[in-house]
């Protein structure tokens, strides 16, 4: 019994990791993400002005896309 619970809990982690790894993959193959821009420091202004990044997320700013990697948005929150 403990053994295949344990092989139940395995094959969930390595199906979620498939899924997630999945959207990361074509975010960089889109040229959507540059992990190495990520900056979770950036100082970015209290300045709402919605932009939609490649990444079908809305971001409060050009500055918050940038801040998450974010390669290419257009004005405005995603649909």
């Amino acid at each position: 019994m403990r053994k295949s619970c344990y092989a139940m809990i395995l094959a969930l982690l390595f199906i979620a990791s498939f899924s997630c790894s999945d959207d990361d993959d074509n975010n960089r193959a889109t040229g959507c993400i540059d992990p190495e821009k990520i900056d979770d420091h950036a100082m970015c202004p209290a300045v709402v002005d919605p932009v939609c990044g490649c990444d079908g997320n809305t971001y409060d700013n050009d500055c918050e896309a940038q801040a998450n990697g974010v390669l290419k948005w257009t004005t405005g929150r995603c649909q």
